[in-house]
């Protein structure tokens, strides 16, 4: 795989070397062993919302056959108001559709948010041009976001999306009777508004507060900084996503050469060169690791992903988290700091599958001169044991910065 040189694209009026930008994280996948345990851990411990499950066997001809293999619905869960953050599907019935994904990738997806459907469109014939397989273009339900599916060259199914379905205050999403808008070709250019799309059921008598909504099961009993929660914290971010990789080189340049991140800072960790990439002001959105790594820190075989990360709200929020998980049986594992670099304060939780989710309250943050902060040579990192933690810390230039979590918490 080989990009040109010196290609430049317009996008949106400014010069490119790829013909959309990635703006970032905009959500994450995986396949499961238990779909339902993982609604329990997801939902019911960290606080995402089912926002929509979708069967995949009322759309496949092959549905009855899966339904005999497992569970074939798709959920749909969000922290925010964006319809899904975090995706999730029966990873038996994923390898029976005949995928063909190597054994140990359980990425569901990868998905990243550009600024317009024209860099959707640019970004299909650009990943032609360049030989990268495509699973699927077009606009996919729920969620309504346009997109294109590019597989990196390790099998982990990456998307490039425009446009994403919003649930208001209400938590209810778009009603069914919405979905004869999604696509599964390549849109003609331009689309309708999706104001018009509203406008359209309205006048057709469609009840737009019939969609699915996911009301909270637990108490709110958690003064969390003012507002009564059920949880003594919030998710208020997603990300970053880790990979162990079988060849580091050929993804680092899958990810900066032709996806358009940069790179801030590489380590080395026992003789293991490890990369950390942004697509924002982040320090970094994806970090990639070489698999050999995977057996020296005692995960999971049976994955490529190293880590998830969530953040939540304040320093004071990790640390009830953190005890919180502690309390309901969670098992965490050790993953020692200097290999989540631009985050201090952290621990790693497995969630039923083995998947390790790093929880953490703040990311380092990259200026204009793209450049990261160096640790000096006398900096220790904080304790792996999140319990010998000091109850409060001293603030940087950039703690609470970077991308800020919109509307109330619950």
């Amino acid at each position: 795989m080989q990009t040109p040189q010196n290609q430049r694209f317009d996008v949106g009026g400014i010069w490119f070397p790829q013909p959309f930008k990635v703006r970032r994280l905009g959500h994450f996948g995986l396949n499961v062993d238990d779909t339902q345990a993982t609604l329990a851990f997801y939902c019911d411990l960290l606080g995402f919302r089912l926002s929509d499950p979708l069967d995949l066997a009322a759309h496949l001809p092959n549905g009855a056959e899966l339904k005999k293999i497992g569970d074939t619905h798709l959920y749909f869960t969000r922290h925010g108001t964006d319809h899904h953050s975090f995706v999730f599907g029966d990873r038996k019935v994923v390898n029976a559709r005949g995928e063909n994904l190597p054994d140990d990738v359980t990425v569901n997806q990868l998905t990243w948010q550009v600024g317009s459907l024209g860099e959707i469109s640019g970004g299909i014939d650009y990943f032609k041009s360049l030989g990268i397989p495509i699973q699927r273009v077009g606009r996919d339900m729920p969620g309504s976001n346009w997109h294109v599916y590019p597989y990196d060259p390790e099998g982990h199914r990456n998307e490039l999306y425009y446009g994403m379905e919003q649930i208001g205050w209400t938590g209810t999403s778009k009603p069914k009777k919405a979905y004869d808008r999604g696509f599964r070709e390549r849109p003609s250019l331009p689309q309708v508004p999706e104001y018009m799309e509203v406008e359209r059921l309205r006048e057709a008598g469609i009840d737009l507060s019939s969609g699915h909504r996911d009301p909270e099961k637990e108490a709110a009993t958690y003064d969390v900084d003012g507002i009564l929660l059920p949880r003594p914290f919030k998710i208020v971010r997603h990300g970053p996503v880790g990979l162990f990789c079988k060849n580091l080189e050929s993804m680092e340049h899958f990810y900066t050469q032709v996806m358009g991140f940069h790179k801030t800072c590489e380590i080395d960790h026992q003789g293991h060169r490890c990369v950390f990439l942004r697509c924002n002001t982040e320090h970094h959105s994806l970090a990639l690791y070489p698999i050999a790594l995977r057996a020296v820190l005692g995960m999971s075989e049976r994955t490529t992903v190293m880590r998830f990360g969530v953040q939540v709200g304040s320093y004071r929020q990790l640390q009830n988290a953190l005890k919180y998980l502690q309390e309901r049986g969670c098992t965490y594992i050790d993953v020692p700091p200097e290999l989540t670099p631009g985050i201090e304060y952290s621990a790693h939780v497995l969630d039923p599958s083995g998947h390790a989710v790093q929880i953490y309250f703040s990311m380092e943050q990259v200026g204009w001169d793209g450049v990261a902060r160096t640790r000096g040579l006398q900096e220790s990192y904080p304790s792996q044991r999140w319990q010998d933690w000091p109850k409060t810390i001293e603030s940087k230039s950039d703690t609470y910065m970077g991308e800020i979590f919109l509307g109330p918490w619950g």
